[in-house]
């Protein structure tokens, strides 16, 4: 259990360093919030997500995937909640702006399913 835990945090973590870098080589236009903090969120979210998971999983397996659809309404609500006044308090975003919110949206909720997927295979 720990040594699948430290595997996916230690990926989620090059996934953070490695999307985040690129991304921001690539993006040519500031951006009106903070791009790190938006990739901080989704590392720090799909780690907890995860290790939630893991933790149902330990004694419910059955209840795993359910607890993974829960922890995945919170992150939402939870992203919406901190990131209120920076992202969503504008009515006019860019498309660059708007792509640059979905982007790590994408890779991390990829990257913890593939994470999760491989847990519930594993019983």
């Amino acid at each position: 259990m720990i040594k699948r835990i430290s595997l996916v945090v230690a990926t989620l973590l090059a996934l953070f360093l490695l999307a985040f870098n690129i991304h921001k080589v690539i993006l040519s236009q500031g951006l009106t919030f903070s791009l790190l903090n938006i990739y901080l969120f989704f590392t720090v979210s799909a780690i907890i997500v995860y290790g939630a998971v893991e933790a149902v999983f330990s004694k419910l397996p059955n209840q795993a995937g359910y607890a993974y659809l829960m922890m995945m309404c919170l992150k939402i609500g939870a992203f919406v909640l901190i990131f209120q006044q920076d992202v969503f308090a504008k009515t006019n975003l860019l498309q660059v702006e708007r792509i640059s919110l979905v982007v790590p949206l994408f890779l991390f909720l990829v990257a913890e399913a593939l994470a999760v997927v491989n847990l519930l295979n594993s019983k």
